[in-house]
């Protein structure tokens, strides 16, 4: 599969000090020591001021840490590293999957800590759907999805659909593996969402290309009839 990223060099920012002037009037030379003192020390305190680090950050900025161009690159790395030592399309995205997996996990932890204040667990299903379709997507996708609907089959299932996965941009998938869809690393972060909540189920994504949305993906809910059945007794 050959996958393609774009990067963007963006230079640093840095921070600079500048040492006040002071002026010393004719006096006492005590007068003048102790001005120059004062001076030098605060001097080195500009100096010697320590650079802010990661764990300085406030949890609740809302602005992106991370461009895009970043991200597509990185994301490459990991399909072109989920395609060794695998045999066909379904253990890779399983592969994808167990990555995506991985990053709900964190996810969650991470957004429940940033909705502190308004935090309440959810235990319907919908509401906490809506919360994945809305926070959780916006939260590491910039933008929340593009639908949520309920099968009119099967009452054990869900569907969330993203009409431009950003996982997909940059990923040119090869004819003989037309099938792939490595937006399932984005099932997997769905996944471990609700397995955290308590919600267990089955996760897999689906491509339906339209001619206005070639990349548009469809994450199909299964959920477990554990759920159904709590759900039933909510009612």
């Amino acid at each position: 599969m050959a996958s393609k990223a774009t990067m963007s060099n963006r230079p640093f920012s840095g921070q600079s000090s500048s040492a006040g002037l002071s002026t010393t009037f004719p006096g006492s030379s005590a007068a003048s020591a102790s001005s120059n003192a004062a001076n030098n020390a605060s001097t080195r305190s500009s100096i010697s001021t320590r650079r802010l680090t990661i764990y300085d950050r406030n949890l609740n900025r809302r602005a992106p840490e991370l461009s895009l161009a970043a991200f597509s690159f990185l994301f490459s790395e990991i399909v072109q590293y989920s395609q060794k030592n695998v045999e066909g399309i379904q253990e890779m995205e399983k592969k994808l999957s167990d990555y995506g997996y991985r990053v709900g996990q964190r996810v969650l932890e991470w957004t429940v800590v940033r909705e502190t204040k308004n935090a309440k667990r959810e235990i319907r299903v919908l509401s906490l759907l809506q919360f994945i379709h809305s926070v959780i997507w916006k939260s590491i996708l910039g933008k929340p999805a593009d639908a949520l609907e309920k099968s009119k089959d099967m009452e054990d299932e869900y569907m969330i659909i993203d009409n431009d996965p950003v996982v997909n941009k940059y990923i040119s998938v090869p004819k003989e593996m037309s099938q792939l869809n490595c937006a399932a690393f984005q099932a997997g972060v769905i996944e471990a969402v609700l397995d955290g909540c308590q919600f267990p189920a089955r996760v897999t994504a689906h491509s339906v290309p339209t001619d206005l949305f070639p990349l548009k993906t469809v994450f199909l809910i299964k959920l477990d009839p554990i759920v159904l059945e709590r759900e039933r007794y909510l009612r």
